[in-house]
């Protein structure tokens, strides 16, 4: 039989939750860890087995948890449980008018006291089973299913020099007491747990991406013709990217020099559909190709965060409180269009400059997917 394990530590420590009241993380077995937080007034607590939820594309993994309520504590209010993904676009200290720097994207409540269903109809997992079991009968359990098209956690990295909240998608689990779902909650009557929605690729795999260009030039009769290829469609994080470039110059100019990078792509949907373009590798390798010569060669390129730490606007997977990311994973997306958006994808560029008029001769974008 497993033992429940107690173990005290700080929001910052521990849950990275909003509060700042007592937090505790409970071993429920060596591979079980359930992320508890109670709120100020100890009216209600929240048990959660995870914080990480994985989107497949075709699925979501539910969120589920319990919420522990103390009757004398409510003194007849009830207890809501949400599920909320916002958008942040500007610090707190911006807001001006009243009018805050995020919107809501999506926004589901469930009333968790007094149920309104039998208690073991709303059991969906073996951990909401087992802490049920444990906490007794002032235990509830919760459940939500993400909606089609939420977009995953995701944010902008800030300058070294910003403070505050930076642009963001986010996802919290909040439960609160409250006399109604519609009336004003008590900061000290309120828990929330920041959760992560993470994408992960699918297991199969595309053909390899390759594409081809040909650039002409003034005063002279044949083009100059470009390729580049990559091993596969797919690349996790921290693996390096094997560029194969072909080079053939039938023109009169001389090539001086190839460029190769990694950039990455991120267009935030607000008000219009703004694209940010980074670079998060790029390599300048001096290779060059004389008029009426060829050149096949491969290129090796790593796209790290260790490499991008203090850029401002580079798109980072969402992360817990002192957790460390990647860079944002490419979205991989349903046919259907999405109603709102954050996404990014990393894509690789190369460019081949001449010798005397600085024409850049661009492929168009190969996708590696990162997981």
């Amino acid at each position: 039989m497993n033992k429940l394990l107690l173990k005290h530590a700080t929001d910052e420590d521990q849950l990275g939750s909003v509060d700042s009241s007592p937090s505790v993380c409970t071993n429920m077995s060596p591979r079980n860890v359930v992320f508890k937080k109670i709120c100020k007034d100890k009216s209600v607590a929240v048990y959660m087995g995870k914080r990480d939820f994985v989107d497949r594309v075709d699925s979501v993994e539910p969120v589920d948890g319990v919420i522990l309520i103390d009757p004398e504590a409510l003194q007849g209010r009830k207890v809501f449980v949400t599920l909320s993904c916002t958008f942040r676009y500007g610090r707190d200290d911006m807001d001006v008018m009243g009018i805050a720097f995020r919107r809501e994207l999506y926004l589901s409540t469930r009333q968790v006291y007094p149920p309104l269903q039998d208690r073991e109809q709303g059991i969906h997992t073996k951990t909401q089973a087992r802490l049920l079991r444990k906490l007794g009968d002032d235990a509830y359990p919760f459940f939500f299913e993400f909606p089609d098209n939420l977009p995953c956690s995701v944010a902008l990295q800030p300058a070294p020099h910003d403070v505050g909240k930076q642009c963001a998608v986010e996802f919290e689990v909040k439960a609160f007491s409250a006399e109604s779902q519609d009336a004003k909650v008590r900061k000290r009557s309120s828990v929330a747990l920041m959760l992560r929605k993470v994408q992960f690729a699918p297991d199969s795999e595309g053909a390899a991406p390759s594409v081809e260009t040909s650039q002409d030039f003034v005063m002279s009769d044949k083009p100059l013709h470009v390729k580049a290829s990559l091993d596969k469609e797919m690349y996790y994080h921290g693996e390096a990217v094997k560029v194969h470039v072909s080079v053939t110059n039938s023109s009169s100019k001389n090539i001086k020099n190839i460029v190769v990078s990694v950039d990455q792509v991120s267009t935030v949907v607000l008000y219009s559909n703004d694209t940010y373009v980074k670079s998060v590798a790029i390599e300048e390798f001096g290779d060059s190709v004389s008029a009426g010569a060829t050149l096949q060669k491969t290129y090796t390129l790593l796209p790290l965060l260790a490499n991008n730490r203090e850029r401002r606007g580079i798109a980072l997977d969402g992360k817990l409180k002192h957790e460390d990311t990647n860079l944002a994973s490419s979205s991989i997306e349903l046919e259907e269009e999405m109603v709102f958006q954050e996404f990014k994808r990393s894509y690789l560029k190369g460019m081949i400059d001449d010798d005397e008029d600085g024409n850049v001769s661009g492929g168009d974008d190969m996708a590696p997917k990162e997981k």
